[in-house]
């Protein structure tokens, strides 16, 4: 066996872990807290009373902030943190091979990029509000914040856009994980989760509406 065939394979075998790493990140902590949100959210549709209550629901979980910081905030940096090493890395074949599934490839990373800055400035809108300037996150807060159309198209867009991401990730994780292996079992997978896309989408948009 050759040095550079010795060198390989613990390469091979560490961007294999990392992989999986940036696969269970996605799905697990980020995939459970997305549905969460969209629930907490959602609830706004009831009326302001509810959605107030809500959050305060929400705010009163003992150590929620440490519970924040090891579940959604450190998968989120090496989700986001890996993910953009592949966006950057990844070669695109979409000229020598245009197929579904290589345009899904170059949508997920598009829509990975688009849902970071998006969730990077929803962070500062609102969480980092509260933290550094003690401001109350409630129904009025969130309906002001959302009163200027290009902050409601971007938040329309990012919505979408981290629903997209979540939904793809997840037909393209089955597959990862060898759960969907043969091509009937991956169409079938890609169909649902396109479904699942279209359900979010629709009440991501009523949710912000309903502000």
């Amino acid at each position: 066996m050759s040095t550079t065939t010795r060198t390989a394979a613990p390469a091979s075998a560490v961007r294999f872990l990392l992989l999986r790493l940036h696969s269970l990140a996605g799905i697990v902590p980020l995939g459970l807290f997305l549905f969460e949100h969209l629930y907490s959210n959602a609830v706004a549709m009831l009326g302001e009373t509810a959605y107030n209550e809500q959050i305060g629901r929400l705010q009163s979980i003992p150590f929620l902030g440490l519970f924040e910081l090891v579940c959604i905030a450190l998968p989120l940096l090496y989700h986001a943190g890996y993910g953009i090493y592949i966006a950057f890395t990844g070669r695109l074949n979409t000229r020598s091979y245009s197929y579904a599934r290589n345009w899904m490839f170059v949508l997920q990373r598009v829509s990975g990029v688009v849902t970071l800055v998006f969730v990077l400035y929803h962070l500062w809108a609102f969480r980092f509000a509260q933290m550094l300037f003690g401001r109350t996150i409630d129904f009025g807060y969130v309906s002001g914040h959302l009163h200027h159309p290009p902050v409601l198209l971007f938040y329309a867009v990012g919505t979408l856009s981290a629903a997209f991401h979540f939904t793809n990730g997840l037909a393209a994780g089955l597959i990862t994980w060898g759960i969907t292996i043969r091509p009937q079992a991956q169409r079938v997978s890609a169909r649902i989760c396109f479904g699942l896309f279209i359900v979010l989408s629709v009440v991501w948009l009523a949710t912000l509406l309903a502000f």
